[in-house]
């Protein structure tokens, strides 16, 4: 596990981000420096695997969700490995390196399965995979060697290996918005650097925001994440996934069929969408809380898969709730009680929901000759 970039006063986070810092003592502070291309955000705990080879960008194109024949190097795409049901098994940000040469970063604990897929599907390929714990990615809403060259305090980054943005929630070539794009997006950049090197700078307070603003900007510009988002049920339709990470024009893949059944004929069983919590009663919302219809005494319709406090807009979450559910319906969501097995609610807030994943309208039906 890599230490922090700097631990002084920095509060370790939990599940997939306990290697890194949640926050460094002033969450919202560090969200506005980071807003303001002020700050940078440490995410040691993300994972990189290269592909490298003469095949690379055929053969990922062949057995992924997305195109890279066509990209040029140093460009970012986003990718997904579907189940043949088309469910999602993995998810992972692509950046082309060389011509021959693509770097994935993929959410904490992720690389191993993604790797093990990958060597089952190598057959004769000419590629190989390379573990690169040699590096370590830094995230902003800029490039990080440029957030931090004007910062007040300079600090000057080594030379980035690779730098990735998917233009996120612009629709990318070959895919189809489920939904509207969220108000304000500030879009994610993601700097791939020397770990020695990086971990070797003198890091400061200022320099750095912690998980919670990161995850607070994540949560309002409607992006899903693998390691809060992703489960054993999730086909792409339902997180908006086919905006960039689904390519709906290119050959042949497996689950290709279930995406296209479902974008032309079909609706997701389930959709993710940003609720905005009821902040009056000061208890935090932590991802399992359970969501229901109408009030405590509801049906239970879904589970809340991220949660943060935003600066602007209060205290927000990702959930991703059954298709049924009413797009203007009042929600409430459980605050667990610490401890408790059985998910026993301590408290329920009220919840206003933003839809993110909509009904998709496939026209008039042709009409059917009657035998």
């Amino acid at each position: 596990m890599r230490p922090p970039l700097l631990r002084q006063r920095a509060v370790l986070g939990e599940g997939p981000d306990a290697a890194v810092p949640a926050h460094y003592g002033a969450p919202l502070r560090e969200q506005r420096r980071l807003l303001d291309s002020r700050s940078v955000v440490d995410l040691g705990q993300l994972e990189l695997l290269e592909v490298r080879g003469v095949d690379a960008r055929s053969w990922l194109t062949t057995i992924t969700s997305q195109d890279f024949t066509g990209s040029s190097v140093a460009a970012g795409a986003s990718m997904a490995v579907l189940s043949p049901q088309g469910r999602v098994e993995h998810l992972a940000s692509a950046v082309l390196l060389a011509e021959d040469s693509v770097l994935l970063i993929l959410d904490s604990g992720c690389r191993a399965g993604l790797r093990r897929y990958l060597e089952m599907m190598r057959f004769a390929a000419r590629v190989e995979l390379i573990d690169r714990d040699d590096l370590r990615v830094l995230g902003a809403v800029a490039p990080a060697h440029e957030v931090l060259a004007g910062h007040a305090t300079a600090l000057e980054l080594p030379a980035p290996v690779a730098v990735w943005s998917d233009g996120w929630p612009q629709v990318a070539p070959g895919g189809v918005a489920y939904g509207p794009d969220p108000e304000d997006p500030v879009g994610a950049v993601l700097t791939v650097v020397d770990a020695q090197a990086v971990q070797a700078l003198p890091w400061r307070e200022e320099h750095l925001a912690g998980m919670l603003a990161w995850e607070a900007l994540r949560i309002a510009d409607h992006r899903a994440r693998a390691a809060r988002e992703v489960d054993e049920r999730t086909i792409p339709h339902e997180l908006d996934l086919l905006r960039t990470t689904v390519h709906t024009t290119k050959g042949c893949y497996r689950g290709q069929e279930t995406v296209a059944k479902v974008l032309n004929l079909g609706q997701p069983p389930r959709r993710l969408v940003m609720l905005h919590l009821d902040g009056s009663q000061d208890v935090p919302v932590a991802p399992g809380g359970q969501v229901r219809l109408g009030g405590a005494d509801g049906k239970v319709v879904g589970t809340v898969s991220s949660a943060a406090m935003h600066a602007d807009l209060g205290p927000i979450a990702l959930a991703v709730v059954k298709r049924a559910v009413p797009l203007d319906a009042p929600l409430a969501v459980a605050v667990p009680e610490p401890g408790a097995d059985d998910g026993e609610a301590r408290a329920w807030l009220d919840a206003a929901q933003e839809p993110i994943v909509l009904p998709r309208d496939h026209g008039e039906r042709p009409a059917t000759a009657r035998l």
